[in-house]
């Protein structure tokens, strides 16, 4: 009997929806660092932005029937320390300073200019004993 290999999972973009995707691409370019990736429609209704290998698509809100502001997102980050610093001087609104939390991991969020919540962090490092 002959098996095949069974297909493997290469990425994941998750879509958050926004009232003005021109304006909220440059935001994340601007702000947090990401570039525009692509833009389709005209005028523009879908954007993807990148930063270090982990993809965002936006939506405009006028495209779907989900409403803005409600997305949320956790990227995981080398040095969450500095992220923090890099997006605070560029404007970032960010909700919190980053914290170790009991679930293992060190993180803090911010919102785009829509709402959404994107969640940057890392494993904390280990308590001393």
């Amino acid at each position: 009997m002959t098996t095949s290999a069974a297909a493997s999972l290469v990425a994941s973009a998750p879509v958050l929806v926004v009232h003005d995707v021109l304006r909220a691409a440059a935001h994340y370019r601007d702000v947090l660092g990401f570039h525009t990736e692509f833009t389709y429609g005209e005028p523009t209704f879908y954007a993807g932005v990148e930063r270090d290998g982990v993809m965002i698509h936006l939506q405009a809100a006028d495209k779907t029937q989900r409403a803005p502001g409600h997305g949320a997102v956790n990227v995981f980050v080398t040095d969450v320390d500095a992220l923090y610093q890099e997006l605070k001087s560029r404007g970032a609104n960010t909700l919190n300073e980053p914290k170790d939390y009991p679930y293992g991991m060190r993180d803090f969020d911010v919102t785009d200019l829509d709402g959404n919540q994107l969640c940057f962090g890392m494993e904390s490092k280990p308590s001393p004993r």
